[in-house]
């Protein structure tokens, strides 16, 4: 039943597919390598393009190796997966850092529900500002508003920095009085075990009619804490994300030089002409090997706690979200492995219907894909918060915004993991 879903015509596929596939994205590898090369370092746009093409054809290329192995030259296949999925990951960093510290700042501008956007901040002197924000800070009892006597962020002026970057706490939460509520530690190492997170989302509006993220009930958030931490917050996440980013764009310059690329691209050249088939490729059928590729997946996915993701915040993926552990989150490798089967599953789909239209499912497996798209990058984007939350001498504050947005973050996880278990039952449905 699984190969009469995965052939297209209802009889076998033979290799010959494989070959025309294969040269097809040899050529689609030549082509971005080519335009990267003429676009330089100065067409930024068309650089990334090129570097994105690079990677997609890296990937499909290096699937097929590994799906329909069987019927390909085996120390040609083992010499070039490798080599294929080191260009793509390399490749992907740059870009993977840029869109964490996008998604990051952009959910610490919505939580704090800020009047204007926070970083890419702007260093002056040593300090951080926020466009927008205002030179005005509430002070209670225990000095400034959000701060705890002598703590400090690690950055040189820290006082001044938070006059600069906090707004009125007062007006931060409807009816606030810019007292601090939550229990925030006042130590000078503060981590991310010692913040309060908030246990689920609603929406709310506030008195100034911005719709923003709230707790569930029963917890409580500080308005006041969280905006005078987030814009520290996201002048801490846009420095460390930033110095990853360029380093990474760097490593991928010198990747691009290397002797290593080089034979790569070379060998990619011969395979744009050249398909290196095993001798028993002429009597071969791609359909078995397409559909072992579906059967990982199937077991895979069975694994999951897919009767717990049918619901969009179960807390699931909160389990442990407090961990001094700096090794990633022990729920999402499962999720993440299931997410590289199902590409391959969907290139080996790609394969069996290169010669014979569109494909009936590729539709239900790109919402299934992009779910789990969205699963891995909400969890690095968790990932990045604690380990943030983990520099030495941050404000109570900075630590309290940081706990906060790994929270969201992981709640982001979550509805990931339902969305992509509404778009595996529609594809089980259609292929059933």
């Amino acid at each position: 039943m699984a190969q009469r879903h995965l052939d297209p015509t209802a009889g076998p596929v033979p290799a010959d597919a494989l070959a025309g596939y294969l040269r097809g994205r040899a050529t689609e590898f030549l082509r971005a390598l080519r335009l990267h090369r003429e676009t330089g370092a100065g067409a930024a746009e068309d650089s990334v393009e090129a570097a994105r093409a690079l990677r997609r054809a890296s990937r499909r290329i290096s699937a097929s190796l590994h799906t329909f192995q069987p019927v390909l030259d085996p120390d040609w296949s083992e010499a070039m997966r490798p080599e294929l999925a080191w260009v793509s990951g390399t490749l992907a960093l740059e870009h993977a850092y840029g869109a964490r510290l996008e998604r990051l700042l952009l959910a610490l501008h919505r939580l704090s529900g800020a009047a204007t956007a926070f970083p890419p901040a702007q260093e002056e002197g040593g300090a951080v500002t926020v466009p927008g924000a205002t030179d005005r800070v509430t002070r209670t009892a225990g000095g400034p508003a959000g701060r705890s006597p002598g703590a400090t962020d690690g950055t040189p002026d820290a006082e001044s920095t938070a006059r600069r970057l906090a707004p009125d706490a007062a007006t931060a939460r409807p009816g606030g009085s810019g007292r601090a509520t939550a229990t925030v530690p006042a130590t000078g190492t503060d981590r991310l075990p010692g913040t309060p997170l908030p246990t689920g989302r609603t929406t709310v509006t506030g008195t100034a009619g911005v719709t923003r993220a709230a707790p569930a009930p029963g917890t409580t958030v500080d308005r006041g804490h969280l905006t005078v931490g987030a814009a520290k917050a996201g002048a801490l996440l846009d420095r460390q994300l930033t110095l990853a980013r360029t380093r990474a764009h760097s490593t991928a310059l010198q990747a691009l030089r290397s002797s290593r690329f080089h034979a790569i691209a070379d060998k990619v050249a011969v395979l744009a002409s050249e398909v290196p088939l095993s001798p028993a490729a002429s009597a071969a059928d791609l359909v078995p090997l397409a559909a072992a590729a579906r059967e990982r997946l199937v077991d895979a996915v069975a694994a999951l706690p897919l009767l717990t993701a049918g619901s969009p915040y179960n807390a699931e993926a909160l389990i442990h979200g407090l961990s001094p552990d700096p090794a990633p989150h022990p729920q999402d490798a499962p999720w993440h492995q299931v997410r590289l089967l199902l590409r391959l599953h969907r290139y080996a789909r790609e394969v069996l219907h290169a010669g014979a239209g569109a494909d009936p499912a590729a539709e239900r497996l790109r919402a299934a894909g992009e779910a789990l798209d969205r699963h891995r990058d909400a969890s690095e984007a968790a990932a990045a918060a604690a380990q943030a939350a983990r520099t030495p001498r941050i404000a109570p504050a900075t630590a309290y915004a940081l706990g906060v947005l790994h929270a969201d973050q992981r709640h982001e996880v979550e509805a990931a993991r339902y969305a992509f278990q509404r778009a595996w039952q529609k594809d089980v449905v259609g292929t059933s």
